[in-house]
């Protein structure tokens, strides 16, 4: 066998490396029983390899290609063409050239052939790197193939190509080109196949598109496709488009376009029973690959021919089903505030103290979290109860998508039944009814120093917790995290359930009353402002202290520009003034180093961990506001909502019986004001108790590593809570485990994740109200009152945070990390939230205007256009 040609019937899939993505899964393709794939054989990357190596100038064309970034589009297409070029001119060598038209001539050297690239990080299940180089169809003679072989090898270097791998972070390098040189099938229709539905992701149809002559014509957008939709031998939808011309071989080789008759037009491309035997052959493929396939096929004389198959990329992960029911999973990525994928080890630390509220276990779906709502949809009194319960406050378009599954009443008897997720443990709903009984209490006495005795009280347990764990290693560790899980749930959540709730009730009540006494609404926004015991506004307010001691020392802000993580401390303390910036920054770290982005995950940094990721806060801090600023803004906010409060009571002494209701609402607002702020501090608590939880843990990921066991400490975020305390017991570990893990969160990190799924896959949405919103509007939901206009700040990573006087950011998520930019810009835009959710609350107190769950923002609303943010009735407004 000659290393530099392979025929179809000597490939599989251990051949990826050397015939590339396409040319393996031809190989695959080609040893199913019943698939029809027409001849051929592909060239492999020893000899694209070889072309290189003669190819002088290529490596040093590589080399300056490397130090180019990508958003440098001009110069990466300058370097590119003289890539392209220098391959091209580069002669095949002559025992390359020679095994080529051996196996041609055993093919029929007089036919036609399709010559195609197959590049190494191409139709994977990671990437599919689809259409990045070239194709050329209807290609006859050994000199044109030759030629075209070239123009093939030289298409890795397509400006599409280059820059594909360069966001995807693909060393050029390290992907190599195959070439396929494969029968031409003169096609009467031609198209393709999805064994999942493209648009909604649901496995159980199969989408075909479908068009006259070859299916180049589909792929280049010169055609509209018909489109028919399969579910299970039933055509459940059907679209057929005026087809006004095809794409056709032509006897002398190429291709060309030919106008189609009106008679043909409209006509439908396939019968229905041949739509129904091509929806045989995708499932038959499907489950040979095991997984869902993208499918080039072709239709001549009456016989389908595979072209090509490709794993489907985009469609989001389902979880496993054992009961052979149908689910619907709810995400609660979106109303934890952290929709980037998590790590194993945080996947399954966080929901530890979730899953004390509800009966059944959430699940793992590309990285995020997702609970089972089945049982509550098909319940018809626990369903509405569940839709309505808190869901609106956090993100109300998965509210609206669970509305629209229900309206599938064929479908909701369907669903796996038995005992619902609300339900709590018989103590956790004695504590919660006992909170509530005690909130009446609270907000009767109306006493502040309760939150003070609280916080004491924990700063008290977390320090016994620092005690505790310094001696405990191996297994015992991972069982005393256990058992301090669960006494961190009953001391945080459910002691103080009655204090987080008396402040929202109270808010609940002057809404409702303001509304209907004097026809106000959004008066908690403003009455909200500058509150006293809310650890999340607080912390963004005490970072300008800070960097009011930064501001004055000129040399500190120089060396942030070059500090580094490891040795920030030290370092700073060599720079004049860095003494007191650091003791400034170790007081502030101290408090609140224990946060950081997406820190639900334990696995993600804190501030503690990377000071410098405080930065680009302080930098913003000392660039847009004068020094002594925090007790300037906080003043200033109290004072509006002073102002507001008395502007109330005296409105409420006018009325009839209004000395009593002025009584009422006044008693109200001191209630909201003491305690609402108050609903922060037990994630707050929470999170200072994972920062010892994870420098134990990183302990004992050094010894583990020190041992052997693991390559690098980090590998432990990748094995789940109990699979830790196996490894930390036994000192054993199947490492393949860890390396698969890896791989899979490099491409959950890619994925977006659904609202709402079925466990078909299918991704439901919901709707907005377009009602009353003007033309081009961005709708979202309203949480913080107040009109601004001002320059979009697009912003999806904090250490990317540069922020200028009346900047409005736009992002996709905010968790309490991001509050230190609050006090820097004017208002808030972001893809996912609600009401009640950290972004809402503090821009609330800042006094921000604020529009939250706006789909797409980030990619609708390009960085530094004007915006217009309705934060009243919730949309925004692109005025450039």
């Amino acid at each position: 066998m000659d290393a530099y040609v392979l025929g179809f019937e000597e490939i599989d899939k251990t051949k990826l490396p050397i015939v590339g993505g396409k040319g393996a899964n031809l190989g695959e393709l080609s040893k199913i029983e019943g698939i029809r794939v027409p001849g051929g054989f592909c060239v492999t990357t020893g000899a694209y390899k070889r072309t290189l190596e003669q190819t002088p100038e290529f490596y040093s064309l590589i080399e300056q290609l490397s130090q180019v970034k990508v958003d440098d589009r001009e110069k990466v297409s300058e370097i590119s063409e003289h890539i392209r070029r220098a391959i091209e001119e580069t002669p095949i060598a002559e025992d390359v050239a020679e095994t080529v038209i051996c196996h041609l001539t055993e093919l029929g050297e007089e036919n036609a052939y399709a010559v195609r690239s197959s590049a190494t990080a191409e139709d994977l299940p990671t990437a599919s790197f689809a259409g990045q180089q070239d194709t050329y169809l209807n290609i006859i003679g050994r000199d044109s193939i030759l030629k075209h072989i070239s123009r093939c090898f030289a298409s890795l270097f397509t400006d599409r190509a280059v820059i594909y791998r360069m966001q995807n972070k693909f060393e050029h390098t390290k992907v190599h080109l195959s070439v396929v040189i494969q029968k031409m099938i003169f096609p009467e229709a031609a198209g393709i196949m999805f064994t999942a539905d493209p648009v909604t992701s649901n496995r159980k149809v199969v989408s075909i598109d479908a068009s006259f002559g070859l299916g180049e014509a589909l792929v280049s957008g010169l055609v509209d496709a018909d489109i028919y939709k399969v579910q299970e031998e039933n055509i459940i939808s059907k679209k057929i488009s005026t087809k006004r011309l095809a794409i056709y071989g032509v006897k002398e080789g190429g291709t060309k376009e030919q106008m189609m008759s009106p008679d043909m037009q409209k006509k439908q491309t396939l019968t229905d029973d041949q739509i129904f035997y091509l929806e045989k052959l995708g499932r038959r493929i499907e489950a040979y690959f095991g997984r869902p396939q993208d499918i080039e096929w072709c239709m001549s004389e009456g016989k389908f021919y595979i072209v090509q198959s490709r794993p489907i990329t985009t469609l989001y992960p389902v979880p496993e089903v054992k009961d052979g029911k149908n689910h619907v999973y709810m995400s609660l990525a979106h109303q934890q505030l952290m929709t980037d994928a998590m790590k194993p080890l945080g996947m399954s630390i966080f929901p530890i103290w979730l899953k004390k509220m509800t009966h059944d276990p959430m699940v793992d779906a590309g990285g995020r979290m997702y609970l089972d709502v089945s049982y509550e949809l098909s319940s018809p009194t626990a369903s509405k109860t569940f839709i309505k319960s808190g869901l609106g406050s956090t993100d109300i378009l998965i509210q609206k998508a669970l509305y629209n599954v229900l309206k599938r009443k064929e479908y909701i008897k369907t669903l796996a039944r038995g005992k619902t997720t609300m339900g709590l443990s018989g103590g956790s709903m004695g504590q919660i009814v006992s909170g509530l009984m005690q909130s009446r209490k609270i907000a009767r006495e109306n006493d502040a120093k309760l939150i003070h005795e609280i916080i004491a009280k924990h700063d008290a347990q977390v320090r016994d917790l620092e005690n505790g764990i310094n001696s405990k290693t191996g297994a015992d560790l991972v069982d005393f995290i256990f058992r301090d899980m669960d006494e961190a749930y009953r001391s945080v959540v459910l002691d103080n359930y009655g204090v987080a709730i008396a402040g929202v009730f109270a808010s609940n009540w002057l809404k409702k009353h303001m509304k209907k006494w004097l026809k106000e609404t959004d008066v908690t926004d403003i009455l909200s402002q500058s509150l006293t015991n809310n650890v999340t506004a607080e912390m963004g307010l005490e970072l300008l202290d800070v960097a009011d001691v930064v501001r004055r020392y000129p040399l500190v802000l120089e060396y942030f520009l070059r500090a580094t993580d490891k040795t920030f401390f030290e370092g700073l303390e060599k720079i004049d003034g860095g003494k007191v910036v650091g003791e400034a920054m170790r007081n502030y770290l101290k408090k609140y180093g224990v946060r950081g982005p997406g820190e639900i995950d334990i696995t993600r940094p804190r501030w503690s961990e990377r000071p410098t990721m405080l930065i680009p806060f302080i930098v913003n801090n000392i660039k847009n506001f004068e020094a002594g600023s925090h007790s300037v803004l906080f003043d200033q906010k109290k004072q509006e909502a002073d102002q507001k409060g008395q502007e109330l009571i005296s409105r409420l002494e006018k009325l009839r019986d209004g000395r009593q209701k002025a009584e009422k609402t006044k008693k109200k607002i001191s209630v909201m004001r003491n305690f609402i702020g108050f609903r922060e501090y037990p994630k707050y608590a929470m999170m200072q108790r994972f920062y010892v939880y994870k420098q134990a843990l990183k302990k004992e990921a050094a010894r583990l590593t020190q041992e052997g066991v693991i390559q690098e400490p980090e590998d432990i975020d990748y094995l789940t809570f109990e699979e830790l305390r196996e490894v930390a017991a036994t000192n054993r570990l199947d490492y393949d485990i860890v390396t698969k893990r890896k791989a899979d969160y490099e491409v959950f990190e890619k994925l977006t994740p659904p609202r709402l799924m079925t466990s078909d896959g299918e991704i439901i949405t919901g709707e907005y109200d377009t009602a009353d919103v003007p033309k081009g509007a961005l709708i979202g939901v309203p949480v913080s009152a107040g009109v601004i206009e001002g320059r979009a700040r697009i912003l999806l990573k904090l250490e990317e945070a540069h922020i200028e006087e009346g900047d409005i950011l736009v992002t996709a998520f905010t968790d309490p990390s991001w509050t230190p930019l609050f006090v820097s810009i004017k208002g808030l835009v972001a893809e996912v939230g609600g009401m009640m959710t950290h972004g809402a609350v503090v821009a609330r107190e800042y006094g921000l205007p604020a529009v939250v769950s706006v789909e797409s923002a980030t990619s609708l609303i390009r960085d530094g256009q004007r915006i217009r943010v309705n934060g009243t009735k919730g949309y925004v407004e692109i005025l450039e």
